[in-house]
C-alpha cells in the first residue's frame, strides 16, 4: 500500500461553507461517511499523484477496504469542519509478512481546496497518538512525488525522516513518479523489545 498525503492542490478558492478559523474535529470513521471518503479519494486519484491508482475504486470498495482496515485493528479517522467531513487517515500493514507487524504505514486525504486549515495537521496527529497507544513501533510514510511539498512538510513536522526516494516507481499523468520514504519511531521505538 502507498502513503494517501494531500497532494498539492490546483489552486482554487476556500469553501465559502466552511467558516474561516474553525478547527476540524477528528474522530472515527463511520459507515456513513463512505460516501464523502470516497469523493475526497476519487478526487486524489482523479487529479494528484498521491495514489498511483489511475480510477478511482467504487464506493463498495471503499467500503470493503474501510472494514478491512478496522477489522485488521488499525484507526481509521475521519475529519471534520461543520460537521462535514472534509478527510481522512488511517493506518494500515507496512508490509504482510510477520517480521513487520510492529511496522505500520499512515495514510492521509485532505479534501480539495482547504490546504491549509490544518486538516492533515489534526488528521496526522490524532492518528499517531492513537497508534503509539497500540503496539507499533515504527510508522512508515510512502509519498508519492518528490515535489509533494505539503506532505513532506507535513510529516517533518510530526517528527518524520527522510529515509529515502523510490525513483521514477509510477507512471502517471503522463510521466515517471517518484516515491518519497519517511519514517517515525512510535513510543519507545526500537528502544525496548515489544511486548
Amino acid at each position: 500500500m502507498t502513503l494517501l498525503a494531500p497532494d498539492p492542490a490546483p489552486e482554487s478558492a476556500p469553501d465559502p461553507t466552511v467558516a474561516v478559523g474553525a478547527p476540524p474535529t477528528v474522530r472515527d470513521s463511520r459507515d456513513g461517511d463512505v460516501a464523502a471518503i470516497h469523493g475526497i479519494y476519487a478526487f486524489h486519484v482523479l487529479h494528484g499523484l498521491a495514489s498511483f491508482e489511475e480510477q478511482p475504486p467504487a464506493v463498495d470498495e471503499m467500503a470493503r477496504r474501510r472494514a478491512a482496515v478496522i477489522a485488521a485493528g488499525y484507526p481509521h479517522l475521519v475529519a471534520e469542519l461543520d460537521g462535514a467531513v472534509v478527510g481522512y487517515s488511517y493506518a494500515s500493514a507496512y508490509r504482510p509478512r510477520p517480521a513487520y507487524r510492529f511496522t505500520i504505514e499512515n495514510s492521509v486525504y485532505v479534501q480539495d481546496g482547504l490546504r491549509g486549515r490544518g486538516v492533515g495537521r489534526a488528521l496526522l496527529g490524532a492518528l499517531i497518538d492513537r497508534c503509539e497507544a497500540g503496539p507499533w513501533r515504527q510508522m512508515i510514510a510512502v509519498i508519492g512525488d518528490t515535489g509533494n511539498e505539503p506532505s513532506i512538510g507535513l510529516h517533518a513536522a510530526f517528527g518524520f525522516r527522510r529515509v529515502g526516494t523510490l525513483q521514477a516507481v509510477g507512471f502517471k499523468f503522463g510521466r515517471w513518479v517518484d516515491s518519497v520514504l519517511m519514517q517515525r519511531a512510535l513510543g519507545s521505538g526500537e528502544g525496548t523489545d515489544p511486548g
